[in-house]
C-alpha cells in the first residue's frame, strides 16, 4: 500500500506548472523587495541587523552589498521558472534565501520560513524534466512522470502548516476576536473596504472564518467532491489575504500549492495540452527507498515537534516569545513596549543611558522595546560596541514594559540582569523575563 502511494509513477504537470510559477513567484518576491525600498530599510540602511542569534557572522553581507545579493536571487528565480540550469539555480537560490532570512528578523515573517522549505524540497526533485531549457539543452533528460511521494510531501507539508496554524488561534483574544480588531485598527483608510474591517461582524466573520479554514483546507483540496469549492474558497481568502495584509507572494504561493491536489492529467489539460501523457499506475521502487523513507521521516518529525517546544518552555509563548518563531503562529498578537538601556562602566562605576537613535532604525526600536532576543542582542552589541574601544561595560534594560494585544503595560525585563553577561538558550526560559500574568 505504502509502495504504491509514493512509488506509483504520474504524470509530471503539477510540478512542471509548480516550477514555473514558483520560480516568477521568488523572482517578484526578491525584485519587489529591491523596488519597494524593503532590502533599503531593513538590510542596507540600519547600523547592523538583528540576525538570528547564533548567525552574526552573516552581518558581513550587510549594507550596499545586499542590492546585488536580491538581484542574484531574483535572477535565479527566472532562471529556475525557465528550468535553465535548473539544479545549480534551485540550490543557489536556497542558499543565498536561507542567509537573507537568517541575517535579520525585525521584519520576520513565518512565510520566509517556509520559502526556505519549499526552496529545499525543490532542490531534491526533478522539475526540470519537460518545458525546460535544460531539456532543450539535453533532450534525454526529458520524462513526463514522476513518483508520487512528490506530491505528498507537499500535501504533508502544507498539512503541518495550516493545522498548526488553526490550533494556535484556538486561544482567548482570536477567540473573543479581540486581537482581529486590534489588527485591523490600521487599515481603517483603506479604499472601500477600510470601514468595513472595523465592524464587529467582520471580525467575528474573520476570526471563525480564519480557525476553519487553516484546519479544513488540505483535506477539502484533497477529497475529490469538496475539491472545487474549496479552491474557489481559497482563492478568495488568499485574495483578501493579499490586499488587506499585504504579505508580498506568500497568498498566490498558497494558490499555486492546489496544482497538487488535482488529478495531475486536469493540469496537463489546462497547462500543457501538447504534453504526452505519462504511463500511469507503474510503481517502481527506487533503490534509495529506504534511505529517502528515513530521511523524510526524521524531517517530518522535526516539522511536527517543533512548533510544540514553546509547551516545554516556562510561561506564556505570548508574553516571553521563546518558541514563537519557525512554529506557524500567525497574525496571532500584537505587541508594543517601552524600553531603556542603562550602561556602566565597570572600572569605573560611572553609567550613563543609551541614545536608541544613535543605533537603531524606527522599526529596530519597536522591536528591541518587546521582544527579549532582541534585547539581549542589543545588549551584546553594546558591550562588543564598547570592548573595541577598551572599555569593559555591563548593561541593564531599564523602565521596560510591554503590552501585548492592547492589556496594560507592565515590566518585562529584570533591570537588575546585566545583559551583556547571561548566555542565551534557544531552548529554556531566561529567568530575567518577569512572569506573565494571562493564560492563553
Amino acid at each position: 500500500m505504502l509502495n504504491r502511494l509514493l512509488f506509483t509513477k504520474v504524470d509530471n504537470s503539477p510540478l512542471i506548472i509548480f516550477r514555473i510559477f514558483f520560480g516568477f513567484l521568488i523572482a517578484a518576491e526578491c525584485y519587489g523587495a529591491l523596488m519597494t525600498g524593503w532590502v533599503r530599510r531593513n538590510l542596507v540602511d540600519p547600523l547592523f541587523t538583528f540576525n538570528f542569534i547564533g548567525f552574526d557572522f552573516l552581518q558581513v553581507f550587510q549594507g550596499s552589498p545586499m542590492y546585488v545579493y536580491f538581484f542574484i536571487m531574483g535572477t535565479l528565480g527566472i532562471f529556475v521558472a525557465l528550468g535553465y540550469k535548473y539544479r545549480f539555480s534551485m540550490i543557489a537560490f536556497t542558499i543565498l534565501w536561507t542567509g537573507a532570512y537568517l541575517m535579520q528578523k525585525t521584519s520576520y515573517n513565518n512565510h520566509y520560513y517556509l520559502l526556505i522549505l519549499i526552496s529545499a524540497f525543490m532542490c531534491l526533485v526533478p522539475a526540470n524534466r519537460s518545458h525546460a531549457l535544460d531539456v532543450r539543452h539535453n533532450p534525454s533528460l526529458k520524462t513526463d512522470s514522476m513518483p508520487g511521494w512528490i506530491k505528498w510531501a507537499v500535501v504533508l507539508q502544507l498539512f503541518i502548516v495550516y493545522t498548526y496554524a488553526s490550533v494556535a488561534k484556538w486561544y482567548g483574544d482570536w477567540t473573543d476576536f479581540g486581537i482581529i480588531k486590534i489588527l485591523m485598527q490600521d487599515k481603517a483608510d483603506y479604499y472601500i473596504i477600510g470601514g468595513l474591517l472595523q465592524e464587529r461582524w467582520v471580525h467575528s466573520v474573520i476570526g471563525i472564518v480564519g480557525i476553519l479554514f487553516d484546519l479544513l483546507i488540505v483535506p477539502a483540496l484533497l477529497w475529490k467532491p469538496t475539491r472545487k469549492v474549496a479552491f474557489f474558497f481559497s482563492i478568495f481568502f488568499h485574495l483578501f489575504n493579499s490586499i488587506v495584509f499585504q504579505i508580498g507572494i506568500f497568498p498566490y504561493l498558497s494558490l499555486a500549492f492546489s496544482v497538487f491536489f488535482f488529478e495531475p492529467e486536469t493540469i496537463r489539460s489546462i497547462f500543457f495540452k501538447k504534453k504526452t501523457p505519462c504511463e500511469s499506475n507503474k510503481v517502481e521502487i527506487p533503490a534509495y527507498k529506504n534511505l529517502l523513507l528515513l530521511l523524510a521521516g526524521i524531517y517530518f518529525l522535526v516539522q511536527i515537534l517543533l512548533p510544540l517546544r514553546h509547551h516545554i518552555i516556562k510561561d506564556n509563548v505570548l508574553w516571553t516569545e521563546e518558541g514563537h518563531r519557525l512554529s506557524w503562529r500567525m497574525m496571532l498578537r500584537s505587541r508594543a513596549g517601552t524600553i531603556q538601556f542603562k550602561i556602566v562602566h565597570r572600572e569605573t562605576g560611572k553609567s550613563e543611558f543609551v541614545k536608541l537613535n544613535d543605533y537603531l532604525s524606527k522599526k529596530q526600536k519597536r522591536r528591541l522595546a518587546s521582544y527579549p532576543d532582541f534585547v539581549w542582542q542589543f545588549a551584546q552589541y553594546l558591550k562588543k560596541d564598547f570592548a573595541e574601544k577598551g572599555e569593559d561595560i555591563s548593561v541593564y534594560a531599564v523602565n521596560s514594559k510591554v503590552s501585548i494585544n492592547g492589556r496594560p503595560y507592565r515590566a518585562f525585563i529584570d533591570p537588575k540582569t546585566d545583559l551583556a553577561n547571561v548566555p542565551w538558550e534557544p531552548l529554556r526560559h531566561h529567568e530575567w523575563i518577569f512572569p506573565s500574568d494571562f493564560e492563553d
